[in-house]
């Protein structure tokens, strides 16, 4: 190693060769109890009617919110999506904004992407979307988004979760916000993202099936890829506030690719619940991997000499044969933390306008402010037909590495911290370190949720990857005394 680069962030520490840009080495720890109890990096979350998705606890966010942060407009906006508590949920969000004095405009059912983007516009101080993205209509979650767009911070959802837990709202009886309503809000949303489409009927001669996953983009999605050309067959449109994800969109592609091949189509397009994760498939059905539409983004922007920075950002977990194929096409692969918002963070730090997460989440900067499924699907449908080839012809793109992973689970927080200490663990990190330097990459994680560590390994070579997984995961299963789990 000629030189190595050291990257000291909340998450972790980031160890790269600048040399051959071949990232080799990832610590990424995420610290129990870190101030956030609730909130996640992507919101709080859970089962509806279960606190914390109680209409108590929104009525009480609103008032936190609406007390600490809408403090310039004494406006906020609130957003949803289709699944039945979503209606529940807005109604005490909105009761705890007006308590707290604020007016709030109910912009309704809208994709994730377009509130982010509209946000700005709004003359708002915040705006809450209740989603909970790809889970089961049972379940429902509050992410919080500030007046410039972006998620909240985690200083800022500590705050609001102090509130919450302190239940002590000082309300003033003179000051009672009201609410608006915001017809046909995602009018503005789809005006900008039809900007990434390359002339009237851009996708012409192009046959897709769309998986609306009965979710927000149930009408948006067909009718704008109709829009420009595209003959579509639309499954997952028929939303009921039950079904939304149910055997279909991103996390159920089953009908989708089953329908593409049936259908004859060029690729299928999945989305997901908040439509802010894009699955896709080729002709034959073959589902693609997140990295390779990350890497066929950056390509298409940088042959159209729109990729800003000339550099394409991807998460720590994202596969190392990605760098090697960016690389070769003259553009910077830089790493982030797990999670779309540090994903978006470091965009903004090196000021690319491409970065994505190998789960799906794609973001397109010029566009929009959050991973945004529709136009990454708009982005990736011209390149096909530009390419005037079959998906199945495009793709992969490059091939992977190699991927092994093992999880080691503790009986306490504490006994994690402490194998985690361990001297000999130390060792077998800093040993996987030299023997995979420049052939692969080695990834150590400590959960952020429960007491695990996990240790990733990707390289070309089987053998090589075997015997490092095996000689850094042994040490942790003898420390926790049970079986680690291995997984490919």
């Amino acid at each position: 190693v000629t030189s190595v680069e050291v990257d000291i962030c909340r998450l972790g520490l980031v160890l790269f060769d600048s040399a051959t840009m071949m990232i080799f080495m990832f610590y990424q720890v995420e610290e129990f109890d870190m101030g956030n109890k609730l909130f996640g990096t992507d919101g709080v979350r859970g089962v509806a009617n279960v606190y914390p998705m109680t209409a108590e606890f929104a009525l009480k966010l609103g008032m936190a919110a609406g007390q600490l942060i809408c403090r310039k407009t004494r406006r906020a906006a609130v957003a949803r999506d289709t699944r039945i508590s979503g209606e529940m949920l807005e109604a005490a969000l909105t009761a705890g904004f007006n308590a707290a004095g604020v007016t709030v405009l109910k912009l309704g059912v809208v994709p994730t992407p377009a509130a982010t983007m509209l946000t700005p516009s709004l003359g708002v101080d915040m705006t809450v979307m209740i989603t909970a993205s790809h889970n089961p209509y049972q379940d429902n979650g509050i992410k919080l988004i500030n007046a410039d767009g972006d998620k909240f911070s985690d200083a800022e959802t500590a705050r609001i979760e102090a509130a919450i837990a302190a239940d002590d709202f000082k309300l003033n009886p003179d000051e009672i916000g009201v609410s608006e309503a915001v017809p046909d809000a995602a009018a503005g949303y789809v005006d900008k993202a039809l900007k990434a489409a390359n002339g009237e009927t851009p996708l012409k001669g192009l046959r897709v099936v769309l998986d609306c996953a009965n979710g927000v983009f149930s009408k948006i999605l067909p009718e704008v890829f109709k829009s420009l050309g595209a003959g579509i067959i639309v499954i997952g449109n028929e939303p009921n506030g039950k079904n939304i994800n149910l055997n279909c969109g991103s996390q159920h592609t089953e009908k989708m690719i089953e329908t593409v091949k049936n259908a004859h189509a060029q690729l299928g397009i999945a989305v997901d619940g908040d439509g802010d994760r894009i699955i896709v498939c080729d002709e034959q059905g073959n589902r693609l991997d997140g990295d390779q539409i990350i890497a066929f983004l950056g390509k298409c922007l940088k042959e159209e000499g729109k990729l800003r920075g000339n550099t394409v950002v991807a998460t720590i977990v994202s596969n190392p044969a990605l760098d090697r194929f960016l690389n070769g096409c003259g553009i910077q692969c830089v790493r982030s933390a797990v999670g779309e918002r540090y994903v978006i963070e470091e965009m903004k730090k090196h000021g690319a306008n491409v970065g994505g997460e190998e789960s799906g989440h794609m973001v397109l900067s010029d566009y929009g402010k959050t991973g945004d499924a529709m136009t990454a699907a708009l982005v990736l449908a011209q390149g096909l037909l530009k390419s005037g080839k079959k998906m199945s012809e495009l793709f992969p793109l490059f091939e992977p590495m190699l991927r092994l992973r093992a999880d080691s689970k503790f009986a306490t927080k504490e006994a994690m911290l402490a194998a985690f200490e361990l001297p000999e663990f130390q060792a077998a990190i800093h040993q996987a370190e030299k023997t995979v330097a420049g052939k692969g990459k080695v990834l150590v994680r400590k959960s952020g949720t429960e007491p695990k560590i996990q240790v990733w390994v990707w390289s070309d070579d089987r053998d090589l990857a075997e015997k490092v997984n095996d000689e850094v995961s042994s040490v942790l299963e003898k420390a926790a005394g049970f079986e680690t789990k291995k997984l490919v």
